[in-house]
């Protein structure tokens, strides 16, 4: 069975968008792979961060994990921090990684920039290299991501070409190259106020994006102020009208009904009633998700998922770990 590893930080409440680019996909995969899903908090602490908030967030990540519909006995659930092996393995990656790779990745320069009053971290720019061990541990064959993370799986990618080259004996191959799974639509959701933006939980106008927390008239708010356009026409153009073809894809994402079916069926409704019913079709997807979640977060079933996820994560992530360690001649070879 292959293998697929996935990872969310829990640097604030995740958005509609990346339920749809990302966790939603989660679902679909998890009968027929080996699934590795994880609380990425190491990744968090790259950008400063308050420590009860950032403990709340990552359990309140975990539960959403399960809230959506993952399965405890079907797929690992855990957070990274609870596994050592991405912190050991992720000082490997960042031996075997240029500074030039690292100062490339468009995310770090975008944070860069807003951090540059405070100071640039060396986490931020290294977190790359986690990232990759992330991934890599677990011999991860697919990584269902949105599309702005592709530059790192082209980076996870280089760094096992190279790794397996450099290390790997003859007919052996020591780490997994993985593939990346990005959905057909809704890989990048884009800002509910600027629809030439991704939607994004940091952003300061809170009416641009709608959280998984939001209560109902939140959302009807928010959808009802979105962006569109003068002309009064439902029809996906992202080029020409980026607005409703944005909210047509989440619409699209949050019913399962085809774009093109959307279009038709508001062909002659106004914008109004397109956005009244949007609004309540993803109040249709969050409101369950939301009560589970409460639900978890108020038991003693959360920790017992978390411990037997770590456990599974810890014995497989050692095994790579200990491979990569003697690949370099980390330690002492034991027979």
């Amino acid at each position: 069975m292959k293998t697929i590893f996935s990872g969310i930080q829990p640097s604030g409440i995740p958005t509609i968008g990346n339920y749809i680019g990302a966790m939603k996909q989660f679902i679909a995969l998890q009968d027929d792979y080996d699934c590795y899903f994880c609380v990425v908090d190491e990744h968090a602490i790259t950008v400063p961060q308050d420590r009860l908030k950032l403990r709340k967030q990552i359990l309140d990540l975990a539960a959403l994990y399960v809230a959506i519909g993952l399965d405890p006995n079907k797929a690992a659930i855990f957070i990274q921090s609870e596994v050592s092996a991405h912190a050991e393995a992720a000082w490997i990656v960042q031996c075997h990684t240029t500074i030039g790779e690292l100062e490339r990745m468009t995310q770090f320069k975008d944070k860069a920039q807003q951090q540059a009053k405070q100071g640039v971290t060396a986490g931020l720019l290294t977190y790359p290299p986690l990232m990759v061990a992330d991934i890599i541990l677990y011999d991860t064959d697919l990584v269902p991501v949105g599309e702005d993370q592709k530059q790192h799986l082209e980076l996870t990618r280089d760094f096992v070409d190279r790794f397996n080259q450099r290390y790997a004996q003859k007919g052996q191959t020591l780490l997994t190259k993985p593939e990346v799974k990005i959905p057909e639509h809704g890989a990048r959701i884009m800002s509910l106020q600027d629809p030439t933006k991704k939607m994004s939980k940091s952003d300061t106008n809170q009416k641009g994006f709608v959280s998984m927390a939001d209560t109902p008239d939140a959302i009807r708010k928010k959808i009802k102020s979105a962006v569109t356009d003068s002309s009064g026409t439902i029809e996906y153009d992202v080029e020409n009208k980026p607005g409703i073809s944005n909210l047509l894809t989440i619409f699209s994402a949050m019913t399962g009904k085809s774009i093109a079916e959307l279009a038709e069926t508001y062909r002659d409704s106004g914008y109004g009633t397109f956005k009244a019913d949007l609004a309540e079709a993803i109040i249709d997807v969050l409101e369950p998700i939301q009560t589970k979640q409460a639900a978890l977060l108020a038991s003693g079933e959360l920790d017992a998922i978390l411990d037997a996820g770590a456990e599974k994560a810890t014995m497989k992530a050692n095994r790579t770990l200990k491979r990569m360690q003697n690949a370099v001649g980390l330690g002492r070879k034991r027979s």
